[in-house]
């Protein structure tokens, strides 16, 4: 049908459209560290970078205006930076779940190149949480806990066309997660630390106009 040959040619994005983008992206911590108390003062952690695949769902309510919901999970590890806790490294590893709803502002939805930024809110899940073996043979048998955490998002990137349904797409995105580790431990009992995570996430991709 003519409409359909239209629409399957035209440039840009517009009111109704569903955008699908599969990214690689690298989670990178902006650590602050709490104190390991009660038994370890003045030692703190740090969290390593993770990369892992994502998928992410933009609905366009206007030509401008469209909310994003990204899925990924990624894994990273928590260890000692002095101390006691620096000579045992490695202290525990968990998996981070942090689907974030975006409403973004679209630049230019009518060209081949769409900046855009975005704000919104995150609900991060801590999950599969373990100790390490470092961890466990210092002080015993030790179960690990991390809160869950609610906190903002904020994000800027581009799309770019490939063709009239295909786009590439970076993406840079902050991430506000707090949250209270606990390790209850055999020998040295429970300890705790609180963690600002406020990660940067880069992704880069390719999207479809579905």
């Amino acid at each position: 049908m003519p409409a359909t040959a239209q629409d399957s040619g035209r440039t840009g994005i517009e009111a109704g459209d569903v955008l699908l983008r599969a990214r690689a992206i690298l989670v990178a911590p902006n650590e602050r560290s709490g104190d390991i108390l009660p038994a370890f003062p003045g030692e703190r952690a740090s969290v390593d970078n993770s990369a892992m695949p994502e998928l992410d769902l933009t609905y366009m309510a206007t030509d401008n205006v469209g909310f994003e919901l990204i899925a990924s999970t990624t894994k990273h590890s928590a260890s000692g930076r002095s101390g006691t806790t620096g000579s045992i490294g490695k202290l525990a590893s968990t998996w981070v779940l942090p689907p974030t709803l975006t409403a973004q502002y679209h630049f230019n939805p009518k060209g081949a190149v769409r900046p855009y930024v975005g704000a919104g809110i995150n609900y991060t899940v801590f999950w599969n949480e373990k100790a390490s073996g470092g961890l466990e043979a210092a002080v015993g048998r030790t179960r690990v806990h991390m809160d869950d955490s609610v906190g903002w998002a904020g994000q800027i990137g581009v799309d770019v066309d490939l063709s009239p349904k295909l786009f590439l797409n970076l993406d840079v995105k902050y991430i506000d997660i707090d949250t209270t580790a606990r390790l209850r431990t055999t020998a040295a009992g429970t300890q705790s630390v609180k963690l600002h995570l406020d990660p940067l996430v880069f992704g880069v991709g390719l999207g479809l106009r579905l």
